[in-house]
């Protein structure tokens, strides 16, 4: 694969609503603008006690919206638990996102780094990589994982895996559009210098931008790819 027109249709896998966004949001756009089937598959859905009834209302909210002004292709949520997924027999998780994978069918698949320091996202990564297992002629030829800040940067690299980036996408056109799709999460803006922040987000887009000498680009980690 050498341009995004080989992508074909795309699956986005994000552990929780807003991950998508923060790990390719930017790409996300690119690929809607240019007639890309783009759908985004979260994993889990927050429970009492650890979250409100009506803080998991808000927050689905903040998703559809973030969604439908990047006019996403279709969003899918399942309802495992957020932030205990390691208490979900794997199989079950496995059988989840394989549901989605299966159905949906993506030539490309976007995944979480599997040394993310939240175990939502390696358990979530894993399940990707068991759901696209080259076993027949549908499977993703594509699968790229994405990082999040204050999940991938969090970790104790290099004791555990580091996020090396093989992978740059230039979003210099379309990072306006993924800062404001974050701003629909107004739960989960936070003021800079926090990393969940508008502003870090920017800088971290200028800094992966300039190492390829882009303005801007996401930055991700190739798994594999399948030359068709």
């Amino acid at each position: 694969m050498t341009t995004l027109a080989q992508m074909g249709r795309v699956l986005v896998i994000a552990p929780h609503p807003d991950d998508e966004i923060l790990g390719c949001g930017g790409t996300m756009a690119r690929l809607l603008a240019a007639g890309h089937e783009v759908h985004v598959v979260v994993a889990t859905t927050g429970r009492p006690p650890a979250f409100s009834a009506e803080s998991v209302a808000k927050v689905q909210g903040e998703m559809k919206a973030a969604h439908a002004f990047l006019g996403v292709t279709q969003t899918h949520v399942i309802d495992l638990p957020a932030a205990a997924l390691d208490t979900v027999p794997a199989a079950t998780v496995n059988a989840e996102i394989g549901r989605i994978v299966d159905e949906v069918k993506p030539d490309t698949l976007f995944v979480p780094f599997y040394g993310d320091v939240h175990g939502d996202h390696q358990l979530v990564f894993t399940a990707a990589l068991v759901a696209a297992r080259p076993r027949h002629a549908h499977a993703p030829a594509n699968i790229l994982a994405y990082e999040t800040l204050s999940e991938t940067n969090w970790y104790a690299a290099p004791v555990t895996p580091a996020f090396v980036p093989t992978v740059y996408i230039d979003i210099a056109q379309t990072l306006e559009t993924k800062l404001d799709a974050f701003r629909q999460f107004e739960s989960q803006v936070r003021p800079f210098p926090e990393e969940r922040s508008v502003e870090a987000i920017e800088a971290l887009a200028r800094f992966r931008g300039s190492t390829v000498y882009c303005e801007a680009a996401e930055a991700f980690v190739n798994v594999r790819q399948i030359l068709r």
